[in-house]
């Protein structure tokens, strides 16, 4: 099965930081016109934790309701195992093949926690759950033996992998279970966990580079060569759109590239204007 590129999707705003529909039906078509196979709705890139139910459910409804052709993850995640469960029982999955669930943050439970956690998600959930490692946000990391506990669950069904821990990666991709897939968290890391044999990548700069970055990696198998052209053409593009947080380096690509508006949601802040005019020189 070919390798994956999946957006996760930013939230583009206007200026009184309302939902920009406009933007994201020019974005969302962008993607499924430059050989994007998904949308992940609602993850850290989306802004998540700043949106309302409701607005969570207009923004839903209106890329359903544009027919893109593009599979949709969402995520629903927290630190309130509770709290997850309901939200996951308050929601409409009818457009979703899979949910995207973060490690819980703040709270720092240990690894026996991480796993009664997500054994608790996924036996509530009516969708496959794909695990998400970022310690670098949650001040925690999933470990390998964690993981590889989670990937037993026969309705969790693959990991977002954040850690930057290449030996931590290929652990899990050397002893995971027939049929769970993983996936880079990181950009930059994208093609050499391709190689090691990861199954794609949930991505932030695909946002800019749809067309180069979903090559890159559908070709890390049948032309590796090719693939590492394409990687080491856009690394600095996938290192530096992080520099200032995000999603305020890739707005402010995608801005450039006249597909919507630069404006975030506090507590989170527009790049500083030295990074601004980086990001926008990597665009031409």
């Amino acid at each position: 099965m070919a390798n994956k590129t999946y957006t996760a999707l930013i939230t583009p705003f206007k200026s009184d930081l309302n939902v920009d529909y406009n933007a994201v039906e020019k974005i969302v078509k962008n993607q499924a016109s430059n050989g994007i196979d998904g949308l992940v709705l609602f993850g850290t890139t989306g802004e998540s934790v700043t949106l309302n139910k409701d607005e969570k459910q207009q923004i839903t409804d209106f890329i359903v309701g544009l027919k893109s052709g593009l599979e949709l993850i969402i995520g629903i995640g927290g630190n309130h195992t509770a709290g997850v469960i309901e939200a996951i029982q308050q929601t409409d999955f009818s457009p979703f093949t899979q949910i995207l669930s973060v490690c819980p943050y703040y709270n720092k439970p240990n690894q026996a926690g991480i796993i009664a956690h997500y054994q608790a998600i996924a036996d509530a959930a009516p969708l496959p759950i794909i695990l998400y490692n970022v310690p670098g946000r949650t001040g925690i990391n999933m470990t390998a033996n964690t993981q590889l506990t989670l990937a037993e669950h026969p309705n969790i069904c693959a990991t977002k992998e954040a850690s930057g821990n290449m030996e931590q990666i290929m652990n899990i991709i050397k002893n995971a279970p027939d049929g769970f897939k993983i996936y880079s968290g990181d950009d930059s890391l994208t093609f050499p966990m391709l190689t090691l044999g990861a199954h794609g990548v949930i991505s932030v700069v695909s946002h800019a580079i749809p067309e180069d970055f979903s090559k890159m990696v559908k070709l890390a198998s049948s032309d590796p060569t090719m693939s590492r052209e394409l990687h080491y053409k856009h690394l600095n593009t996938c290192i530096d759109i992080f520099a200032e947080g995000s999603p305020g380096g890739i707005k402010t690509m995608l801005n450039e590239m006249e597909l919507c508006h630069t404006f975030v949601r506090p507590p989170l802040h527009q790049v500083s204007q030295s990074l601004e005019k980086h990001l926008r020189s990597l665009v031409h």
